[in-house]
This record gives C-alpha cells, sequence and structure tokens, in this order.
C-alpha cells in the first residue's frame, strides 16, 4: 500500500470556532495548540469515560495533529534529513494509533462487539446498525488506522489484516453520510481507491468519481483534492501532466473565499503541500519534455 497521506479536512463540530478564528492565518499556531488541546480533552476523557461527544474530539485531534502537523511536515523534510523523518514518521504512527485506540473504544461503546465481529465474520449484522451520528468516529477511525498501517506496513501487520474492516466500515459510512463535511468522505476516496492495489480494493475509476464528487460538492473551493489526485493517481502514473495541472488549480483556490475559517485553514495546509510538490517535482515523477518547457 502507498503511503496515505490524506489533506486533514477539519471538522467544524469538533473545533471550537472563536479558536480557529484567531489561528486559521497560522497553522503553526494551530499546531502549536493542539497538544495542549488534546492532553487537556485526555484528562477530562479519563474522568467522564462515557462522554461520546468528548471521545470522538479527542480521538479525532489525535489523528488531525498527527497528519497535518507531524507526518505532513515530516514527509517535506530533504533528503539529508533522513532520520529526522523516519523518526517524526514513527511519531505520527505512534499518535495515529492513540487516536484510533480512543475512537474505537468509542465504537465498541455504542455497539457491545464490533470491534471483534470482523475476525468473528459478524461485521455485516453491525453495518446494519450504524446511523448517520457514526459518521464522524468512523472517518477519522479509519483514515487514522490507514495512515499509521501505510508508515509501517511491516510493523503493524495487524492492521493490514483489518482493511477489508476498514473498508467496509468507511463505505458503510458514505452510505450514510455522502455529503458529509462537504465532500471530505470523496476526498478520502481518492486516497483510497488510488493507493490500494486491485487486489485489495484499488480502482482508479472509481477514484475518478469520488475526485469529481469531492471538487462538486466543494464548489471549487477546497485545494484538497487536486492535492489528493496530485498523489494518489498521477505519481505512480508518471503522468506529469496531470500532476501540475492540479497542484496549479489547488494553488488557484482563493483561501479568501473559503467557507469558513476550519475550510481556510485546511486550504492553508493542502495548497502548502501542493507547492512542495511542485517545487520537489523530480523527485516523485519525470516531466515529459513537452510539459517541462524543454526543446529537443
Amino acid at each position: 500500500m502507498k503511503k496515505f497521506s490524506m489533506i486533514v479536512r477539519v471538522c467544524p463540530l469538533l473545533f471550537i470556532e472563536i479558536f480557529l478564528v484567531a489561528c486559521a492565518s497560522s497553522p503553526t499556531m494551530v499546531g502549536f495548540a493542539l497538544p495542549r488541546i488534546i492532553n487537556s480533552d485526555e484528562k477530562k476523557l479519563e474522568k467522564d469515560p462515557a462522554n461520546a461527544k468528548l471521545r470522538l474530539e479527542t480521538g479525532s485531534y489525535y489523528v488531525m495533529y498527527a497528519n497535518a502537523f507531524v507526518q505532513g511536515p515530516a514527509e517535506m523534510l530533504p533528503a539529508s534529513e533522513y532520520l529526522k523523518k523516519e523518526q517524526e514518521q514513527q511519531r505520527a504512527k505512534e499518535l495515529y494509533l492513540r487516536g484510533v485506540a480512543i475512537l474505537r473504544e468509542g465504537l465498541e461503546e455504542k455497539y457491545p462487539g464490533i470491534n471483534n465481529s470482523y475476525a468473528e465474520k459478524k461485521l455485516d449484522s453491525y453495518l446494519t446498525q450504524l446511523d448517520k451520528d457514526d459518521v464522524p468516529l468512523l472517518y477519522w477511525m479509519v483514515a487514522g488506522s490507514l495512515a499509521a498501517y501505510s508508515i509501517d506496513p511491516m510493523g503493524e501487520m495487524a492492521l493490514g489484516l483489518r482493511l477489508g474492516e476498514l473498508g467496509a466500515l468507511i463505505k458503510q459510512a458514505y452510505k450514510l453520510d455522502p455529503d458529509f463535511n462537504k465532500g471530505a468522505l470523496d476526498d478520502f476516496f481518492i486516497l483510497y481507491y488510488g493507493s490500494l492495489p486491485p487486489a485489495l480494493g484499488g480502482d482508479k475509476d472509481l477514484a475518478k468519481f469520488h475526485y469529481e464528487s469531492a471538487l462538486r460538492k466543494s464548489q471549487g473551493l477546497s485545494a484538497s483534492p487536486y492535492v489528493s489526485w496530485a498523489q494518489a493517481i498521477a505519481i505512480p502514473e508518471q503522468n506529469y501532466a496531470s500532476f501540475k495541472e492540479n497542484l496549479e488549480k489547488a494553488l488557484a483556490v482563493d483561501i479568501s473565499k473559503s467557507p469558513s475559517s476550519e475550510d481556510k485553514l485546511a486550504n492553508k495546509i493542502a495548497q502548502t503541500k501542493a507547492r512542495y510538490l511542485l517545487k520537489n517535482a523530480d523527485s516523485f515523477i519525470i516531466p515529459d519534455d513537452e510539459n517541462n518547457g524543454e526543446e529537443d
């Protein structure tokens, strides 16, 4: 499985609006504040473990932080900082796993037995019980699980054995709420279907379907689907024209028109990744002469 490096979609139900309004102009400020918020939330959760809203918030914050402020920056480190990159990737994996554990506990609390149901071949009976309110938890739990596995597939073989379960859960989430967070699930599926080999469910046609759906649902105001397509489809295909076109479209998204402070923050993070990929294109893809502007 290729690296599952999603561009985090901040969930508006989880962030305190005044905090985001103050920090959206600076992802660095959010990255500085999130660990403190996580630490505070986890202490509250220890005292109130049945608080489903707090559990979702805490678990999702772990995944958000690992993705946007640990794994993402680590992937952009130069080759000369290989050791630091590996250390940060492992740190991201541990943060993902902690968030996933918190979220799985919440799922088990609501549906006793669901966490063992895949191994017992009983998952289908649980899928029918899930409802729309479960979609945020499923999104963050599955995204965190796949991200952790992609960082260290040999070290997390237990997660690899649950890929079928994770796929079934996220597909059910899409059935329940296909418009979740303005196309966040479609954005997820670009990477999901583009990153997995065909034998495990990878499907370029479905990746394209979700790419188009994500753009439609976000009304062209999200940079993330463009970056996801460049990473999941253009790079493996070594399609420089598509790579360049999508990253330039990501950078052309007008952040000032972002519908909310959450979207503004997500766009800033996505555009940072787009600039890095374009600047370092020769590390990922071989530009053809025509698209690279070279002459014979």
